[in-house]
Protein backbone atom coordinates (compact mmCIF):
# COMPACT_ATOMS: atom_id res chain seq x y z
CA UNK A 1 0.00 0.00 0.00
CA UNK A 2 1.56 3.33 -1.05
CA UNK A 3 1.66 6.23 1.39
CA UNK A 4 0.84 9.89 0.74
CA UNK A 5 1.43 12.75 3.18
CA UNK A 6 -0.50 15.95 2.55
CA UNK A 7 -0.02 19.34 4.22
CA UNK A 8 -2.97 21.70 4.60
CA UNK A 9 -5.39 18.78 4.32
CA UNK A 10 -8.27 20.28 6.31
CA UNK A 11 -9.99 22.02 3.39
CA UNK A 12 -9.96 22.84 -0.30
CA UNK A 13 -7.37 21.18 -2.52
CA UNK A 14 -5.62 19.47 0.39
CA UNK A 15 -8.85 17.82 1.52
CA UNK A 16 -9.57 16.91 -2.09
CA UNK A 17 -6.25 15.09 -2.34
CA UNK A 18 -6.86 13.29 0.97
CA UNK A 19 -10.33 12.13 -0.06
CA UNK A 20 -9.11 10.97 -3.48
CA UNK A 21 -6.17 8.91 -2.25
CA UNK A 22 -8.19 7.40 0.62
CA UNK A 23 -10.77 6.23 -1.94
CA UNK A 24 -7.94 4.78 -4.05
CA UNK A 25 -6.77 2.63 -1.15
CA UNK A 26 -3.63 4.58 -0.26
CA UNK A 27 -2.44 5.12 3.27
CA UNK A 28 -3.23 8.80 3.80
CA UNK A 29 -1.35 10.90 6.35
CA UNK A 30 -3.35 14.13 6.51
CA UNK A 31 -1.79 17.08 8.33
CA UNK A 32 -3.06 20.49 9.41
CA UNK A 33 -2.72 22.86 12.34
CA UNK A 34 -5.98 21.40 13.65
CA UNK A 35 -6.23 17.82 12.36
CA UNK A 36 -9.61 17.01 13.95
CA UNK A 37 -11.92 15.32 11.46
CA UNK A 38 -9.32 14.78 8.73
CA UNK A 39 -9.44 11.66 6.56
CA UNK A 40 -6.86 8.90 7.07
CA UNK A 41 -4.20 9.27 9.75
CA UNK A 42 -4.59 12.81 11.05
CA UNK A 43 -1.47 14.47 12.47
CA UNK A 44 -0.96 18.05 13.72
CA UNK A 45 1.46 20.20 11.73
CA UNK A 46 2.29 23.89 11.70
CA UNK A 47 4.43 24.15 8.57
CA UNK A 48 6.03 27.39 9.79
CA UNK A 49 7.33 25.81 13.00
CA UNK A 50 10.63 23.93 13.16
CA UNK A 51 9.53 22.12 16.32
CA UNK A 52 6.21 21.06 14.80
CA UNK A 53 7.91 19.70 11.68
CA UNK A 54 10.47 17.87 13.86
CA UNK A 55 7.63 16.32 15.91
CA UNK A 56 6.01 15.11 12.70
CA UNK A 57 9.24 13.54 11.48
CA UNK A 58 9.75 11.85 14.85
CA UNK A 59 6.19 10.47 14.83
CA UNK A 60 6.80 8.86 11.43
CA UNK A 61 9.93 7.09 12.69
CA UNK A 62 11.54 6.79 9.27
CA UNK A 63 8.51 5.27 7.54
CA UNK A 64 8.56 5.49 3.71
CA UNK A 65 6.45 8.20 2.05
CA UNK A 66 5.78 7.52 -1.62
CA UNK A 67 4.18 10.88 -2.34
CA UNK A 68 4.65 14.11 -0.39
CA UNK A 69 2.15 16.82 -1.35
CA UNK A 70 3.15 20.26 -0.07
CA UNK A 71 -0.20 22.01 -0.37
CA UNK A 72 -0.53 24.36 2.62
CA UNK A 73 -0.64 28.01 1.58
CA UNK A 74 -2.20 31.45 2.10
CA UNK A 75 -2.86 34.46 -0.14
CA UNK A 76 -2.37 37.31 2.31
CA UNK A 77 -4.14 40.67 1.91
CA UNK A 78 -5.58 41.22 -1.54
CA UNK A 79 -5.12 44.40 -3.55
CA UNK A 80 -1.62 45.17 -2.29
CA UNK A 81 0.34 47.55 -4.49
CA UNK A 82 3.48 49.64 -4.25
CA UNK A 83 1.64 52.39 -2.40
CA UNK A 84 0.08 50.20 0.30
CA UNK A 85 2.37 47.26 0.98
CA UNK A 86 1.96 45.44 4.29
CA UNK A 87 5.48 44.16 4.89
CA UNK A 88 4.55 42.08 7.92
CA UNK A 89 1.87 40.31 5.90
CA UNK A 90 4.35 39.84 3.05
CA UNK A 91 6.73 38.13 5.44
CA UNK A 92 3.94 35.81 6.61
CA UNK A 93 2.99 34.85 3.04
CA UNK A 94 6.63 34.14 2.20
CA UNK A 95 6.99 32.07 5.38
CA UNK A 96 3.97 29.87 4.57
CA UNK A 97 4.06 29.70 0.77
CA UNK A 98 7.79 29.68 0.01
CA UNK A 99 9.85 28.70 3.04
CA UNK A 100 7.54 26.20 4.76
CA UNK A 101 7.24 23.75 1.82
CA UNK A 102 11.03 23.56 1.60
CA UNK A 103 11.26 23.04 5.38
CA UNK A 104 8.81 20.13 5.18
CA UNK A 105 10.42 18.61 2.09
CA UNK A 106 13.92 18.77 3.53
CA UNK A 107 12.77 17.24 6.81
CA UNK A 108 11.00 14.35 5.05
CA UNK A 109 13.55 13.70 2.30
CA UNK A 110 14.82 10.54 4.00
CA UNK A 111 11.27 9.17 4.24
CA UNK A 112 10.59 9.87 0.57
CA UNK A 113 13.94 8.38 -0.47
CA UNK A 114 13.00 5.08 1.25
CA UNK A 115 9.79 4.72 -0.78
CA UNK A 116 8.91 3.15 -4.12
CA UNK A 117 7.55 6.29 -5.83
CA UNK A 118 10.01 8.89 -4.45
CA UNK A 119 7.89 11.87 -5.49
CA UNK A 120 7.47 15.36 -4.01
CA UNK A 121 4.65 17.56 -5.34
CA UNK A 122 4.48 21.27 -4.54
CA UNK A 123 1.28 23.23 -5.12
CA UNK A 124 2.35 26.51 -6.66
CA UNK A 125 0.40 28.82 -8.96
CA UNK A 126 0.52 30.22 -12.46
CA UNK A 127 0.62 33.57 -10.65
CA UNK A 128 4.21 32.72 -9.69
CA UNK A 129 5.24 32.55 -13.35
CA UNK A 130 7.34 35.62 -14.16
CA UNK A 131 6.94 34.93 -17.88
CA UNK A 132 3.15 35.11 -17.62
CA UNK A 133 2.82 38.06 -15.25
CA UNK A 134 1.35 41.12 -16.92
CA UNK A 135 -0.48 42.56 -13.94
CA UNK A 136 0.15 44.90 -11.03
CA UNK A 137 -1.96 42.97 -8.52
CA UNK A 138 -1.17 40.36 -5.84
CA UNK A 139 2.52 41.21 -5.40
CA UNK A 140 2.68 39.32 -2.09
CA UNK A 141 1.25 36.05 -3.41
CA UNK A 142 2.94 36.21 -6.81
CA UNK A 143 6.38 36.84 -5.34
CA UNK A 144 5.99 34.07 -2.75
CA UNK A 145 5.05 31.51 -5.40
CA UNK A 146 7.90 32.67 -7.65
CA UNK A 147 10.23 32.18 -4.69
CA UNK A 148 8.82 28.69 -4.13
CA UNK A 149 9.31 27.84 -7.80
CA UNK A 150 12.98 28.77 -7.74
CA UNK A 151 13.58 27.03 -4.41
CA UNK A 152 12.02 23.80 -5.68
CA UNK A 153 13.99 24.11 -8.91
CA UNK A 154 17.22 24.22 -6.90
CA UNK A 155 16.06 21.44 -4.56
CA UNK A 156 15.25 19.22 -7.55
CA UNK A 157 18.91 19.22 -8.56
CA UNK A 158 19.97 18.43 -4.99
CA UNK A 159 17.58 15.49 -4.52
CA UNK A 160 17.87 13.98 -7.99
CA UNK A 161 20.90 11.93 -6.92
CA UNK A 162 18.66 10.19 -4.37
CA UNK A 163 16.11 9.29 -7.02
CA UNK A 164 13.58 11.86 -5.75
CA UNK A 165 11.54 13.82 -8.29
CA UNK A 166 10.32 17.31 -7.32
CA UNK A 167 7.43 18.73 -9.37
CA UNK A 168 5.47 21.99 -9.12
CA UNK A 169 1.76 22.21 -10.01
CA UNK A 170 -0.62 25.00 -10.88
CA UNK A 171 -3.92 23.49 -9.65
CA UNK A 172 -6.03 25.78 -11.81
CA UNK A 173 -8.22 28.61 -10.60
CA UNK A 174 -10.22 26.52 -8.15
CA UNK A 175 -13.42 27.29 -6.28
CA UNK A 176 -12.09 27.16 -2.71
CA UNK A 177 -11.90 29.67 0.15
CA UNK A 178 -8.69 30.90 -1.45
CA UNK A 179 -9.83 30.85 -5.09
CA UNK A 180 -13.27 32.29 -4.45
CA UNK A 181 -16.77 31.39 -5.63
CA UNK A 182 -16.17 32.81 -9.11
CA UNK A 183 -13.20 30.56 -9.93
CA UNK A 184 -13.13 28.55 -13.14
CA UNK A 185 -13.12 24.93 -11.89
CA UNK A 186 -14.20 22.93 -8.86
CA UNK A 187 -11.95 20.95 -6.54
CA UNK A 188 -12.82 17.58 -8.09
CA UNK A 189 -11.79 18.78 -11.57
CA UNK A 190 -8.48 20.07 -10.24
CA UNK A 191 -7.76 16.91 -8.26
CA UNK A 192 -8.77 14.63 -11.11
CA UNK A 193 -6.40 16.45 -13.46
CA UNK A 194 -3.44 16.55 -11.09
CA UNK A 195 -3.74 12.96 -9.88
CA UNK A 196 -3.97 11.75 -13.47
CA UNK A 197 -0.67 13.51 -14.17
CA UNK A 198 0.91 12.41 -10.86
CA UNK A 199 0.27 8.76 -11.75
CA UNK A 200 2.63 9.12 -14.73
CA UNK A 201 5.38 11.16 -13.05
CA UNK A 202 8.89 9.86 -12.40
CA UNK A 203 12.46 11.05 -12.17
CA UNK A 204 12.31 12.09 -15.85
CA UNK A 205 9.88 14.84 -14.77
CA UNK A 206 12.11 16.22 -12.05
CA UNK A 207 11.98 20.03 -11.86
CA UNK A 208 8.88 20.53 -14.04
CA UNK A 209 6.28 23.28 -13.49
CA UNK A 210 2.99 21.78 -14.70
CA UNK A 211 -0.60 22.89 -15.16
CA UNK A 212 -3.25 20.63 -13.62
CA UNK A 213 -4.04 19.28 -17.09
CA UNK A 214 -0.45 18.18 -17.75
CA UNK A 215 0.91 21.06 -19.84
CA UNK A 216 4.14 22.78 -18.79
CA UNK A 217 4.02 26.39 -17.58
CA UNK A 218 6.71 28.99 -18.46
CA UNK A 219 8.87 30.05 -15.55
Amino acid sequence: MPTVLITGASRGIGKGFADYYAAEGWRVIATARNPDGLAGEALPLDVTSDSSVTSLVDSLAGEPIDLLINNAGITGPRGSGVGNLDYDAWGEVLAVDAIAPIRVAAALADNVAKSERKLMVFISSMMGSIGQTHSSDSILYRSAKACLNQAVNVMSHDLKSRGIACVLFHPGWVRTDMGGAGAAIDVKTSIRGMTNVITRLGIKDNGRFINYDGFDIPW
